[in-house]
C-alpha cells in the first residue's frame, strides 16, 4: 500500500487530521483529501512537507 497519514500543525505539534490518504489535490487555496476509506475533506491551508518514503503529509493551516 501506497498511502499516506496527514497530519496539521496545531500549537507547534503534528495533529493527525486524516489517515490512509490516497488523494491529495490542490483546488485554489484549499487541499482535497481523501483516504481509501472514502472518507473525504477539504484543507484550508497549504502542504508544508511530504515524505513519500515516510508515508507523511504535513500540512500548515492558513493565517487569514
Amino acid at each position: 500500500m501506497c498511502e499516506a497519514n496527514a497530519y496539521v500543525i496545531k500549537n507547534g505539534e503534528e495533529e493527525i487530521y486524516l489517515e490512509s490518504v490516497d488523494i491529495l489535490r490542490p483546488e485554489g487555496k484549499n487541499i482535497y483529501l481523501r483516504n481509501i476509506f472514502g472518507e473525504q475533506k477539504v484543507f484550508k491551508g497549504k502542504i508544508k512537507e511530504m515524505s513519500l518514503l515516510n508515508h507523511k503529509i504535513v500540512l500548515e493551516e492558513d493565517k487569514e
